[in-house]
C-alpha cells in the first residue's frame, strides 16, 4: 500500500485532466453500483436536501472525478497545479481583506475540486489548513506531501493544531477549514444542515469570532476536463452573536453553496452519522 499508491498517483499524473475526469466517472459509476452502504448514503442525502433522485448518477461520477483529479494536484509543481484553474470570481475580496491587513478564513465544503483551492491560495500567501489524517495509514504520507507547499501549512485536528489556526489569524495569514467535515464526539454541535439535524464542527464559527475576513470557497469543475473556476464570496450575511449561532449561520451558507453547483457535492459522505445515538444519550 505505502509504494504502490504513490506510484500509481504518479502514473496518473500524467494523464491529461479530461482522460482522468473520464476514469473518474467510470470509477463512480462503479462503486455506486457495487456499494449498497454508499448508495444508501448518496440517495438519502440528495433527498433529505430536496434535490431530484435522477442527479444520483450525475453526482456519483463527479465523486469518482474528484479522487482521479487529485493525481494531477498533488504530483505536479504548484503553478502546473494551479494551471488548471482556468477562472477565478470574486478574487476582489481576497485582496480586499489582504490590503486591509486582516486574517482571511476560508471555509471550503466537500464541493467540487476543494483540494485545489488552498493550493491556489499559497501561491499568493500563507495559508494553513486543518488536517485529520486518514484512517488508513497508508494514505497518510501520500495526502501530507501532495498538500504540503512551500506556504501552505498543516494543522493537526488537535488542540495543538487549533493554536496554529488562531496563531495564524492574528498574524493576518489565512487559514482553511472545510466546515461540513463532521466532527469527534464531543467536539461540535447538533444544528439543522438540510432540515435535519446534523453533528457540525464549531471550530470554524470559534475562529471567526477572531475577527478575519470570512469567505467561503467553492471550486467548480468544467466540463469535459477543461479545468476548474474558483468562486470566492462573503457569506449572505455577516456571522454574528455567539458560536452556535454563527455555526448554525454557516450551516446555512454551505446549504446556499451547495445549491449553485449540487450534482459536485459529496453526497456519499455519511454527514449524518451518529445522529441517533448520540441525540439519544
Amino acid at each position: 500500500m505505502n509504494v504502490i499508491l504513490p506510484f500509481l498517483f504518479r502514473c496518473l499524473g500524467h494523464v491529461p485532466l479530461r482522460w482522468l475526469h473520464r476514469l473518474g466517472a467510470l470509477a463512480g459509476w462503479a462503486v455506486y453500483g457495487l456499494s449498497p452502504r454508499y448508495r444508501r448514503h448518496l440517495r438519502e442525502n440528495l433527498a433529505q436536501a430536496g434535490l431530484a433522485a435522477e442527479l444520483r448518477l450525475e453526482a456519483a461520477a463527479e465523486a469518482g472525478k474528484q479522487v482521479l483529479e487529485l493525481a494531477r494536484i498533488w504530483t505536479k509543481p504548484l503553478a502546473e497545479a494551479n494551471a488548471l484553474v482556468v477562472a477565478v470570481t470574486g478574487w476582489t475580496h481576497v485582496e480586499a481583506a489582504r490590503a486591509a491587513g486582516k486574517g482571511i478564513l476560508f471555509l471550503t465544503p466537500h464541493l467540487g475540486c476543494f483540494e485545489i483551492s488552498a493550493q491556489y491560495y499559497s501561491a499568493f500567501g500563507e495559508i494553513t489548513v486543518l488536517y485529520r489524517p486518514p484512517r488508513q495509514a497508508g494514505l497518510e504520507a501520500l495526502i501530507a506531501t501532495g498538500r504540503r507547499r512551500a506556504r501552505l501549512h498543516l494543522a493537526p485536528a488537535d488542540l495543538a493544531g487549533v493554536r496554529l489556526l488562531m496563531r495564524a489569524l492574528k498574524r493576518g495569514d489565512a487559514v482553511g477549514i472545510l466546515p461540513d467535515q463532521a466532527p469527534k464526539k464531543g467536539e461540535g454541535a447538533w444544528l439543522d444542515f438540510f432540515g435535519r439535524s446534523a453533528h457540525t464542527m464549531t471550530l470554524a464559527a470559534r475562529l471567526s469570532e477572531l475577527g478575519p475576513a470570512v469567505l467561503l470557497v467553492r471550486c467548480e469543475r468544467l466540463p469535459a476536463g477543461r479545468g476548474f473556476h474558483l468562486h470566492f464570496l462573503p457569506p449572505a450575511q455577516p456571522l454574528a452573536g455567539d458560536t452556535l449561532a454563527r455555526a448554525a449561520a454557516i450551516n446555512h451558507e454551505i446549504e446556499a453553496l451547495i445549491r449553485q453547483c449540487p450534482t459536485q457535492y459529496l453526497w456519499g459522505y455519511n454527514r449524518y452519522k451518529g445522529a441517533r445515538a448520540e441525540r439519544a444519550a
